[in-house]
């Protein structure tokens, strides 16, 4: 097997992890699935969200790890079981294409909404979420009361809003500056291109515009500068939202940074805090990092804590005082410094491979015993339909 080979092998093994999940008497032993080689985190995220839920249980409960075909069998059992209103065949066609991540196209003004991304206009991915009866959200939002709402709230969302950007690029001859005041002091004063009332207008030699590209420009201005503010995809304004908006104890599918994880607001009135599911392979064999709890929008003071969400102590060595985002970098690093033999990993794949199949085959007994005890009810019930009909009086026309 070459080296190349080998790797995808890897890379589409997913290991699992038990964690524990619930309050009271629904509390029990999850097994999540971790990424690893940037895995596919949309799927993954779904898979999560209904594991956490107990709509799929992995079995058997001594597997250590699950494939995309395993896992997009056990979600499309629980679509066609549960969920009678959706195209089965539709959703499984469209699953695939989340392996290769999901290009979304959030909505500044509102922390439920996107729009189908670049030249997909179907939207199919966002359809599964729908389906699977999971809510996707972002805190990427604009606050109303920051000065460059007013343009953001024209473009409404990122792609249109990078297209203001370029546009206004070209109508500036490539010379967009950052500030409107840089913008004014450029151009100066002009009397041609300023509606009434105005001061302020381009009319260098380089360019001029109309008032209406004038205002394009000034919007962009704005756009931009929220676009470089909120690189973190995530605002204060939008992390705020979030925190009033979910309902405690649920589970929902965040993006931000261009990644999608499995967010979890506390059920508890004393801690209503947000916190983001560790899928991270590094941490696969650290049972007490569990939750990343969200605090602010650059990951500087999230912390790591377990499934009773208490701060973490991982085994792996001294975290103390540090972040979830520096212990993660620090965990990679010593990872990426360790020689796997590719003949090690050649054989881990051959392993998964039959532990697929072994499972595959449990399944498919599991719902031939099903379907035999369908049939067999089904028998009873027209049998007894056979009967009730036969006891009803003969109608009599006069």
């Amino acid at each position: 097997m070459s080296q190349q080979a080998v790797q995808q092998s890897i890379e589409d093994v997913w290991y699992l992890k038990t964690i524990e999940f619930g309050d009271g008497e629904s509390r029990q032993r999850r097994k999540i699935i971790t990424q690893n080689f940037n895995g596919p985190c949309s799927f993954i995220a779904i898979c999560n969200i209904l594991i956490l839920r107990g709509d799929i249980e992995i079995q058997p409960p001594e597997r250590t790890s699950v494939s995309y075909e395993f896992m997009s069998q056990l979600v499309g059992e629980y679509l066609l079981l549960h969920c009678p209103d959706v195209d089965i065949s539709a959703a499984l066609s469209i699953m695939p294409r989340t392996t290769k991540g999901m290009d979304l196209n959030p909505l500044f003004t509102s922390h439920t909404s996107f729009r189908p991304a670049g030249s997909d206009t179907s939207g199919g991915e966002l359809q599964l979420f729908d389906q699977a009866g999971i809510k996707l959200v972002h805190g990427w939002l604009v606050d109303p009361d920051s000065p460059e709402h007013p343009a953001v709230a024209k473009t409404e969302d990122y792609d249109t809003s990078v297209n203001l950007v370029v546009e206004a690029d070209h109508l500036t001859k490539g010379r967009l500056v950052t500030t409107e005041a840089d913008y004014l002091s450029e151009a100066g004063p002009s009397s041609s291109s300023a509606g009434a009332g105005s001061s302020a207008g381009p009319s260098s030699p380089g360019y001029q515009l109309s008032e209406h590209d004038d205002q394009k420009v000034r919007d962009a201005i704005a756009v931009r500068g929220f676009l470089d503010k909120t690189s973190s995809q995530l605002t204060y304004y939008g992390l705020f939202t979030l925190a009033s908006s979910l309902r405690p104890g649920s589970l929902v599918a965040l993006f931000r940074n261009s990644h999608l994880s499995v967010l979890y607001k506390s059920p508890s009135p004393e801690d209503a805090a947000l916190y983001t599911l560790v899928t991270d392979y590094a941490f696969l064999h650290e049972p007490t990092v569990v939750w990343e709890r969200l605090e602010d929008v650059e990951g500087h003071s999230a912390t790591f804590v377990d499934s009773d969400f208490r701060r973490s102590s991982p085994a792996g060595g001294d975290f103390a005082g540090e972040t979830g985002e520096s212990t993660l970098a620090a965990l990679e690093r010593s990872m990426a410094d360790l020689n796997v033999d590719p003949a090690d990993q050649a054989l881990a794949a051959q392993l998964q491979a039959e532990e697929d199949a072994r499972a595959q085959d449990m399944y498919r007994r599991r719902e031939e015993a099903r379907a035999e005890r369908q049939r067999k009810a089904d028998e009873e019930a027209a049998k007894r339909e056979a009967k009730a009909l036969k006891k009803k009086p003969s109608c009599i026309i006069m």
